[in-house]
């Protein structure tokens, strides 16, 4: 998964590789803390759309760079900032709605993801995809 960071008048998106369980205990610790939620229940959240979550990830993730940079300070227009699903992780959730999913509604899903796995972003290092979850 990823966090997409496009300012207005910035021309490339910025990427962040997000992945639940590789965050280091420290970075779950201070994101609990800006966000006033336990980590499981923040993971959710960032993937609901709770802007407050989506925040604080930014935060963490521009501070890697800006070590001084104040939470305060991260401010941002909401179409400046989504969270895309990465291609392995599309792939795994299809294979779930494949095997899951009642037929009634199969082949829409199937057709919707398929969009999206056409036009996900692809990273050669992403490895083996698993779905966002807290852990």
């Amino acid at each position: 998964m990823y966090l997409v960071y496009k300012p207005e008048g910035g021309e490339e998106p910025t990427r962040f590789k997000y992945l639940p369980l590789k965050l280091r205990a420290v970075d779950r610790e201070e994101l609990e803390r800006k966000s006033g939620m336990n980590f499981a229940t923040f993971t959710k959240e960032v993937v609901e759309g709770n802007s407050l979550c989506r925040r604080a990830l930014l935060w963490m993730f521009l501070r890697r760079d800006h070590p001084r940079l104040p939470f305060d300070d991260v401010d941002f227009a909401w179409d400046e900032l989504s969270l895309e699903y990465s291609k392995g992780e599309l792939i795994k959730m299809r294979e779930g709605v494949a095997a899951n999913a009642p037929a009634a509604q199969r082949a829409a899903a199937l057709a919707q993801l398929d969009e999206e796995i056409a036009t996900a972003f692809d990273e050669a290092d992403e490895g083996k995809a698993s779905l966002p979850i807290a852990g």
